[in-house]
């Protein structure tokens, strides 16, 4: 009998422990950070495969943790969505004090991992968290300018990457931070948009206006025009050491125009479909800039 219940009880802590870090969410994450890490190293800066360990554990660790005291705090309002009503904490698999020890050493482990590459990193990372937890969830029930206040730990880890691997922030960090800030915004609003419903259970204010309206849309269409004049900047030669060559900066205008076109629907037609869709495009979108970045770099 206990020879079936350990294997379940170590598929179910897996599975939790996946859960309470959205794991998917911060992969991506973590895959920002080493693309903005391949980005910065160069010849005075050599490239570490323990760094870019150290780098991608540190940034899983720092991410988890987020989620983790953001489930903690947020489980009362989690149980009432669809979408995580399922959650470790909500659902009751995960107790909240274990939750915040699991959070509290995955904090401890991701700010020493990060400041065993440098200290910046460290700090960049632990103000990550700071703000992601103690001012972006809290104003969630309270103004839709949390979003605003989001996107500043969520466009981080690009930055965070090039910081890793250099141990300096300047224009470089500054514009790979800048990409990913515009970013957030028709990225998490197509999601607010299409999650409408489920987030007003809780009284989570996610759209600019309050409502799937064409101002939320036309402000969505404005973000991503300043996202792909941001994505183009490194094109200009004032960025520093981080520029792309003009093929390269072609391929990213046109990504712009391929997420453009998904704005502009979703103002024409409103659905939570189009906003579905322009949520996949916009990760799309940022995956594919990154990839576009790094090939740049090794085949100009």
């Amino acid at each position: 009998m206990s020879t079936t219940q350990i294997p379940f009880s170590f598929k179910s802590i897996y599975i939790d422990f996946k859960a309470i870090t959205k794991a998917g969410l911060a992969i991506s994450v973590v895959f920002s950070s080493i693309a903005g890490y391949i980005l910065g190293f160069d010849d005075a800066h050599p490239f570490s495969w323990v760094v870019l360990l150290k780098l991608a554990i540190g940034g899983y660790c720092m991410v988890g943790a987020s989620n983790a005291f953001n489930q903690v705090i947020e489980k009362d309002l989690d149980a009432l969505m669809d979408r995580t009503k399922n959650r470790p904490v909500p659902s009751g698999r995960m107790s909240p004090n274990l939750a915040l020890i699991v959070a509290s050493l995955l904090t401890i482990i991701g700010v020493v991992l990060l400041y065993t590459i440098n200290p910046k990193s460290a700090m960049f990372g632990a103000i990550s968290i700071f703000l992601y937890t103690s001012v972006y969830t809290p104003l969630k029930t309270v103004t839709s300018l949390s979003v605003f206040v989001g996107a500043f730990p969520g466009a981080i880890p690009f930055m965070l990457g090039w910081v890793a691997a250099t141990g300096e922030f300047g224009i470089e960090a500054g514009t790979l931070f800048l990409i990913q800030f515009f970013w957030q915004f028709p990225h998490f609003w197509a999601i607010g948009w299409f999650l409408f419903d489920d987030y007003e259970k809780a009284g989570f204010f996610m759209l600019p206006t309050g409502k799937k309206d064409k101002g939320t849309s036309l402000q969505i269409i404005l973000y991503t025009v300043w996202l792909t004049i941001a994505s183009l900047l490194p094109a200009l030669g004032y960025t520093g050491r981080l520029f792309i060559t003009p093929v390269a900066a072609g391929l990213v205008f046109l990504l712009g125009l391929w997420m453009l076109y998904y704005a502009v629907q979703l103002y024409k037609i409103r659905t939570a479909k189009a906003a579905r869709t322009l949520m996949l495009v916009s990760v799309s979108y940022i995956t594919l800039l990154q990839l576009i970045y790094i090939f740049d770099k090794f085949l100009r």
